[in-house]
This record gives C-alpha cells, structure tokens and sequence, in this order.
C-alpha cells in the first residue's frame, strides 16, 4: 500500500472502501494525482462538476463571496439566497406560487420531500410510493424511499409507509390510490445502470397522482442543471411536478442542494417544520447562482444534448464484443456490457488515464463536465477503446489458462 492509501485506511470510516487514488488538482475535464499522472475525468463527482473543474466562474464566486459574507443562519435573509430561490423557480418554470428549501445535499433535499410528502398525507394518506431500484440517498428518510435492499438492511426497520413498485404505468396504474400522499420518482434511475423511465411514464403519474389527490416528487438530482439536455429531466415529458429535488450539478462542486416546490404544495411547509443551519447559507447560494448563470450562458444545456448524441452515436460503433448497447440522455450515459466485467473496465481505463464509473457489473457509468467538447470526446473514445481491449485481452487469457489447466479427457469412457 502507498502512504496516502495506508493513512486512507487508518482515518476515514470504511463506508467508501479503498479509494481509487489520491488526486491532487485539477482543470477543466482533467485532475492529477500525487504521482503528477494525468487523467481525463468522465464521471465528474458523480454528475457534479457541470463546469469542470477550477473553472474560472466558479473559483471566482468562491473568491468574492468568501471575502464579504459566508453564514448568517437562516433567521436571515441574504442576496445570494433570494437570486438563486428566484432563478431555481424561473428555471423549473414553479411560477409566482413556488417556493425553494435549501440544504446541504442531495440526501437532505430528499429528507424535506420525504417531511412533504407526510404533511401531505396525515393519517388518511400513509403510503408514498416510490420505485424498484431507485436510489434517493443514505440518510434514514431518503434511504426508505431507497430501494436497494443490500443499503437498508443493515439500519432496518425503516421509517413506515414507503412502498416499492416496479417502474411500470401498470404497476402504478395498480398501486394508486386516495391513500398515496405521494409518488416519488427519478426521470433516468442512475445508480440503477443509468435506467430511463418508459416512454410516458412521468405523463401518466402526473395523470395519476392528480386524479387521487396525491403529490408528484421528481428526484432531479443526478439529471438536473442541463444534464440531460434539458434543465430538468421532467422537461422531457413536457409536466408540471409538485416539488423536484435538486443538488450535485447546480453547485458545480459546492455541496448545496435544493426543494422546489409547485403551486399549493408550496404552503404545506410552515413556520418551524423543518431547518438546516447550514442551508441556503450565503456562500453556497452565490457559488450556485454563478454556476446556474454560466450554463445559462453558454448554453451548456444546448450542448449537453448535442455531446450526448455525439457521444452515444460513437460509443455504439466501438468494434468490441464487450459493449452491449448504450442508453441514457445528455451527458448522462450507461454503457450496457456484455459481461460482468464494469469494475475491470474502471481499474483498466483508469490505467490508461480515464476515469469512469462501474454503476453495477454490467453498466459503465459515464458523466462528464457539460463544457465538453471534440477534444475530450476523442480522447475518451481512444482510451475508453484501449480499456475494452485490455480487458478483453485478460478474459481471453484467463480463459485460455482455465481450458490448458483441464484434465485431458479420457478415451477410456463410455463406449456405448
């Protein structure tokens, strides 16, 4: 083990495993590890850095509010928190009646939706349904909307109420009812394998949830801020929600996250219901509204569409056995492999100066800054392709090494 590795494993709680290496800086599509190696950067924190890394935008909102004013607490108001509450709701088209919770995370956006949908409900609505291998997050409310049962079983029993169903129109045709305070649901279910929705779903559970009184809550965290191709990916569908959950991407980096909600579900919270002291703090906000601002302006959203096209088009003619098929929208993009071989592809792409994600065995994960262009396009394709062959190459070593290592077959056996 390296000293970096070794203090790793001595200082931090287990609950990431072994990191994948010490990364020292980085800019643009690329960041640098602690031996000076170089590598281009396609999975982004995970959906986060929409700019990239140290883009000028961000460091300089960062700068400046830094230097005026960091944290009040929220028995204040501050600018940087009313421009980016206005600019969320001309965003997500909430309209004069939207209102905007901010917090911390991903995790703690899905927490006060979770606290939303309750107020919803009352003791006559107690069921929220949410959806087979979904992922909200790892805090106790997001992770009973979770559906990985692998994440939940260790801190069960959950908190009461949140049903499982499969992402069919059928199976939410059947589930719906004047019980359900709420449905809660991801446009493309990305820790799943990056899994679109199918075609209609989001118009039917509008359809739905409106006929039985019930809120509309779409997860937007990993797909939001133009990440695929649209603001938001509810846009795809042309619907209205009732809130969205938002963070990764609109920080660019900064750890800030976001409820939105729409129309009369903007008055179920009150005074006291729920808080952060952290949330919507000043330097956050500004960082945010600087980020939201500069995609906005060079229409970073335009161009996530088009790269993402670009992208899939060049991924599906790979010449290798290994890749199955490709889906996703925008710059958020699952390769389908043919085999469980993803965390071999990781460690192999990253061998080679690439970083990549293995959402499950069978899926690569892929989502790059939105500022991407040609170049960064070329190059992942040219290393990505030099990772498919050095795995191949290994699983056509291993099994040439499996069939000389079999016992000769005897000419003794059956004779009949």
């Amino acid at each position: 083990m390296t000293v970096w590795s070794e203090d790793a494993a001595r200082d931090l709680v287990l609950n990431a495993g072994e990191r994948l290496a010490l990364l020292t800086r980085g800019e643009g599509s690329y960041v640098w590890d602690g031996d000076d190696n170089r590598y281009l950067d396609f999975l982004g924190g995970i959906a986060v850095n929409a700019l990239g890394h140290a883009h000028p935008v961000f460091v300089d909102a960062v700068s400046r509010q830094a230097a005026t004013l960091v944290h009040v607490s929220n028995y204040f108001a501050t600018r940087p928190q009313l421009e980016l509450a206005a600019r969320l709701k001309r965003l997500a088209g909430a309209g004069i009646d939207g209102r905007v919770y901010f917090s911390n995370s991903g995790a703690e956006a899905n927490e006060a939706a979770f606290k939303l949908a309750r107020l919803r409900g009352g003791a006559e609505r107690p069921r929220i349904l949410a959806l087979e291998n979904g992922f909200h997050g790892r805090t106790m409310g997001s992770l009973a909307l979770t559906a990985k049962k692998t994440m939940r079983a260790p801190f069960e029993p959950m908190p009461a109420g949140v049903e499982h169903i499969p992402a069919t129109i059928e199976a939410l045709e059947a589930a719906m009812d004047d019980r359900v305070a709420a449905l809660i649901v991801e446009p493309i279910q990305g820790e799943a394998g990056v899994v679109e929705l199918p075609d209609g779903y989001l118009a039917a559970a509008r359809s739905l949830t409106l006929a039985h009184g019930a809120l509309l809550i779409v997860d937007e965290i990993q797909t939001g801020a133009g990440r695929t191709g649209s603001w938001f990916g509810f846009n795809h569908e042309g619907i209205t929600p009732d809130a969205i959950t938002l963070a990764k991407g609109i920080g660019g980096g900064f750890p800030i996250g976001a409820l939105v909600t729409f129309g009369a579900a903007s008055a179920l919270f009150t005074p006291g219901s729920h808080g952060s002291t952290f949330g919507g703090n000043p330097l956050a906000t500004a960082v945010a509204n600087a980020v939201l601002a500069e995609i906005e302006r060079s229409d970073l959203v335009g161009n996530a569409a088009a790269r993402g096209v670009q992208l899939r088009e060049a991924i599906a003619k790979i010449d290798s056995h290994l890749v199955g098929g490709v889906r996703g929208r925008g710059l958020l993009i699952g390769i389908a492999l043919s085999a469980p071989v993803a965390g071999d592809l990781v460690a192999a792409a990253q061998r080679r100066g690439l970083i990549v994600n293995a959402a499950n065995p069978e899926t690569i994960r892929i989502a790059p800054a939105l500022t991407i262009g040609d170049a960064e396009i070329e190059e992942f394709l040219t290393l990505f392709t030099a990772a498919l062959a050095d795995v191949q190459g290994d699983r056509t070593a291993t099994e040439r090494e499996s069939t000389e290592s079999m016992p000769a077959m005897s000419d003794q056996g059956d004779s009949k």
